[in-house]
């Protein structure tokens, strides 16, 4: 099952973010979304557990709780919504 781990430190790696749910299973893919322009971490991250046992066992023991001086949100993640449209913008002619 995949997690979705919000307002975390902006330090913090996928192995601080695999380490920190390790204690509730066997975490796998942990990823921390970066800025694309600057690289650094926007403030959350995606990980995978092994079952929906220890997922939610993750989101009661740590959802809520202060991480680096931040209350984490912890919570299934969702499917990406798809935009629908264009990829790029048109010209319009006058």
């Amino acid at each position: 099952m995949k997690l979705f781990v919000g307002n975390l430190p902006r330090e913090y790696t996928g192995d601080d973010l695999s380490e920190l749910l390790s204690q509730f299973g066997s975490p796998k893919n942990s990823k921390i979304i970066k800025d694309r322009e600057t690289g650094q971490s926007r403030g959350f991250g995606f990980i995978e557990l092994d079952s929906q046992e220890e997922a939610n066992a993750a989101i009661k023991g740590l959802n809520g709780k202060e991480v680096g001086g931040r209350a984490l949100t912890v919570n299934e993640a969702r499917e990406q919504e798809r935009k629908g449209g264009r990829r790029y913008p048109s010209r319009r002619e006058s």
